[in-house]
């Protein structure tokens, strides 16, 4: 077998989970015992559990298991990380991108742990302010870097399937801590993000 896929749940949690959806989509009109949606209150309580397994992960940890002795102090920017996230408001999803730098003082960390720490974040009911916030802060009180800058730009489906339907808006949230609080850092760190690679 070329491929194999392992999720794990908490079965009581799974349990009680469905319950509730299956009452939900009765309340709804449906008949829940429809061959289609026969499985699917167990489905959204799996999927459910997903979306939101980062209240079982610790950033800082992600960040402490690769962080190296370095000297190299210039700008260390990845941009373009994908994001999925629940708006606490309405659970309903947004989406988009996370630009992330930081300038190193004496430590680097491994290049894949900067979007895990985005997937912790993300994968918990939120607001994209304090998702922006909370990466800014993880970052820079585990890594101690000389500055951090986080951008992330989304589209949220509780306006675009509801409320306003407004269908092309996109929402910009930033944060900068430390040599990003400078006009010309910052303005280089948003120029680089900004520009399409060749």
């Amino acid at each position: 077998m070329l491929y194999k896929h392992f999720e794990e749940y908490n079965m009581q949690v799974t349990d009680d989970m469905k319950a509730r959806y299956k009452s939900i989509i009765a309340d709804l009109g449906e008949d829940v015992n429809r061959d289609g949606l026969v499985k699917t209150p167990e489905r959204a309580s799996k999927a459910m559990q997903f979306l939101t397994h980062g209240y079982h992960q610790d950033a800082a940890e992600i960040l402490k298991s690769a962080m190296f002795e370095e000297s190299y102090n210039e700008m260390v920017i990845v941009k373009d990380i994908e994001l999925y996230s629940l708006c606490e408001h309405h659970m309903l999803p947004f989406f988009g991108k996370a630009h992330i730098a930081y300038i190193p003082n004496g430590r680097i960390v491994g290049l894949s742990k900067i979007p895990r720490v985005v997937d912790v974040f993300a994968r918990r009911l939120q607001v994209q302010e304090r998702l922006t916030e909370q990466i800014l802060d993880c970052i820079n009180n585990t890594l101690e870097p000389q500055g951090v800058a986080v951008v992330i730009e989304a589209s949220h489906m509780c306006m675009m399937m509801r409320g306003v339907q407004k269908q092309n808006s996109v929402t910009t949230t930033s944060g900068f801590r430390g040599q990003f609080e400078k006009i010309e850092t910052r303005s280089e760190f948003l120029k680089l993000i900004s520009e399409k690679l060749s």
